[in-house]
């Protein structure tokens, strides 16, 4: 198994080395002849998601990596992440790759001060630490979109089909079980 992390910009460092405590193999997607490598799964992090949807275009990754997510490849999505894949992103006319069937709110914490940690349950895996910098939240999911998390009445991690998403930063914490929890569903795709 190998996973593909995009890496134009954001928090990819951080989940490459998450990847390296699991033992899982992954490539790093900086250009479009990475795209060509082969990998099981994929992981989009946070940062910037105007950027790193403006990069994506520039770069000419955009079309399949998006068509990778509709074919059903497994994706992991923190952040920014979330932003790319959101069906509408209710305070900001622009849309990415539309895949997952929310609308978000972008920075729905305010701005960078509006930082914070928390420790919430996480369906599936338990009590997990969470946390959230310049955060959207997830307004609103259709049917088929099962709701994994939620922080103060806000929705914060979801799931539909082959894509989980979150608002927080699982890579920044030491705990490792929603990485692993990602790892197991490309374990899953791939006897399929």
């Amino acid at each position: 198994m190998v996973i593909g992390v995009l890496a134009v910009q954001g928090a990819f460092v951080e989940h490459e080395q998450m990847l390296e405590k699991l033992k899982i193999p992954y490539v790093e997607l900086r250009k479009k002849e990475d795209l060509l490598k082969k990998y099981d799964g994929l992981i989009l992090p946070g940062g910037e998601s105007t950027v790193q949807g403006k990069l994506l275009k520039e770069l000419d990754m955009f079309e399949k990596l998006q068509k990778q997510i509709q074919d059903g490849m497994p994706v992991f999505a923190t952040c920014a992440g979330l932003i790319l894949l959101a069906e509408k992103i209710e305070n900001d006319d622009r849309q990415y790759f539309k895949t997952l069937s929310v609308t978000v709110k972008r920075n729905a914490y305010g701005r960078q001060l509006g930082s914070f940690f928390t420790e919430q349950e996480f369906k599936g895996v338990g009590v997990v630490p969470m946390t959230f910098i310049r955060a959207p939240y997830i307004e609103s999911v259709k049917e088929g979109v099962e709701i994994l998390a939620k922080e103060n009445g806000h929705i914060i991690a979801v799931r539909e089909k082959n894509q989980i998403a979150v608002s927080f930063h699982p890579e920044l914490d030491k705990d490792e079980r929603i990485h692993k929890f990602f790892i197991e569903m490309v374990e899953v795709s791939k006897k399929l």
